[in-house]
Parts: structure tokens; C-alpha cells; sequence
């Protein structure tokens, strides 16, 4: 078995003939939180869509735990382990949470298994506890991203990917959120890719990182190491923490 519970070699993505993402190599370690930064529009989200069977691969080859998946259906790689939570549309607002819950695993068949895997969201989540009634779309922002997150948990993934996740937050929620991230993949062993768009509360709680450009990697390694990178800085960085200051004035 592959070291990478994830791999892309030579990738090459789009939708219809817009291409977006060129020859991208992409690595995802067992264990770890691997964060992609980059400014918007350049090939993030598409990423995580390839991953999942949600954008044309032009070439390339997809691997999910040594085995090339390229072709599979979205659900195929679902059933495989692949657990994605997108940015928008990620819960069934008219549903009480407890529905959205049962909606998530309505894959599996063993009811105990299905209690085990509830037992543990709420213990991760357990403000969630007090909304189980709750229409989900009468939840906060904060809220939602718990429970969407518990939602993919309900699958039982064996990697979990994550588009921002803080995306349409307050400022004083992104940390909160991140590291709740951070705390589930330690709690759960589970590893997982967060595309995330506020570079510096992302790096400091991931492993490894990439920083995108252009549809291309400009950066692997230490997350660690890129939050003090000169080139995250003057090119990233500085309009993200400009953008955070204009919402805590507005």
C-alpha cells in the first residue's frame, strides 16, 4: 500500500474546455492535515472537485490509498472512504439535525455501528446536542460547519477533504473552526485536506501545505515552514488579513 492516502500525478482539470488546474502532482499523508492556500480562482476547490469525480480530468491519474480511482464515480469513491464536505450546500437546512445525521449515513445498515459513529460526533460536537430538534437552517454559521462536519463523520471516511471551512464566518469563529478541525483529526486518527483561504489560522494547525497559483503548486512542505515564507507573504497573506480587518470594522 502507498504511503499517500491520496496522490494526483500529472493532473490536468477543468470544466469543458476551461482548463484550470495543469501537470499537478499532489500528495496526501495518512495521519496528517494537509492545507492548500492560495488566492481565490486558482484551482482549490477544482482540486478537491477532481479528487471527488466532480470536474474533468483532461489527464492525470487520481490514486486514493494506492489505487488509481480516475474514473470512478463520485459515489463509487464515497463508498471507498473518500468523505467531502463542500463549501456551500453541505446540510439540508429544512431537516432537523437529527434528520441531517440519519440522512448522512443512510449508506450503512448496521444500527449499532451507526449509534457508535453518532456517540462519537456528539462527543466531538456536543453543542450540537441542544440543536438535535433544530431545523439545521436555524443554526449559526459556526453551527452548520459542526454539523456538516459530523455529517461526513457519519460516513466513516477514511480521509476527510474540507473546502473552506471558515468561508462567510466572523473573524472570532475562523479560529474556533480550524481548531476544531485539528482536534478531530487527532481525536479520530483521521487525515484531512483543508483548502482554505485564511493562509496563516489554517498553517499553523496543518502539517504539510501547498500554496497554489495559476492552477500550479508554487509551493510543498512544512506548513510550518510556508507560514514564514517570504513568498506567502507578499503575495497572499498581506490581502487576507486586510480582508479580515474590513469585516471586523464593518
Amino acid at each position: 500500500m502507498s504511503e499517500y492516502i491520496l496522490e494526483t500525478k500529472g493532473l490536468n482539470v477543468g470544466y469543458g474546455p476551461i482548463h484550470v488546474i495543469y501537470d499537478l502532482d499532489f500528495k496526501a499523508k495518512d495521519g496528517e492535515v494537509t492545507i492548500i492556500v492560495g488566492p481565490n480562482g486558482v484551482g482549490k476547490t477544482t482540486l478537491l472537485k477532481a479528487i471527488m469525480g466532480l470536474a474533468t480530468v483532461y489527464s492525470g491519474e487520481v490514486y486514493f490509498e494506492g489505487e488509481e480511482i480516475t474514473r470512478d464515480k463520485p459515489f463509487e469513491r464515497t463508498v471507498k472512504g473518500i468523505g467531502y464536505m463542500p463549501q456551500t450546500g453541505n446540510i439540508f437546512s429544512r431537516l432537523s439535525v437529527e434528520d441531517n445525521l440519519r440522512m448522512a449515513a443512510y449508506t450503512m445498515k448496521d444500527k449499532d455501528f451507526i449509534a457508535e459513529k453518532r456517540e462519537m460526533v456528539m462527543n466531538l460536537f456536543p453543542v450540537l446536542k441542544d440543536f438535535l430538534p433544530r431545523a439545521a437552517g436555524t443554526l449559526s454559521g459556526g453551527e452548520r460547519q459542526m454539523l456538516a462536519e459530523s455529517m461526513v463523520l457519519m460516513r466513516d471516511p477514511k480521509v476527510m477533504l474540507v473546502d473552506e471551512p471558515t468561508a462567510g464566518l466572523m473573524p472570532k469563529l475562523v479560529t474556533d473552526v480550524l481548531k476544531k478541525l485539528r482536534e478531530m483529526a487527532e481525536t479520530t486518527g483521521l487525515p484531512i485536506v483543508i483548502v482554505e483561504q485564511r493562509a496563516r489560522r489554517a498553517l499553523e494547525l496543518g502539517d504539510h501545505a501547498y500554496m497554489m497559483r495559476g492552477g500550479t503548486f508554487t509551493y510543498e512542505g512544512s506548513a510550518t515552514e510556508l507560514l514564514n515564507h517570504p513568498q506567502l507573504t507578499e503575495m497572499y497573506l498581506g490581502a487576507v488579513e486586510v480582508h479580515d480587518l474590513k469585516t471586523v470594522r464593518e
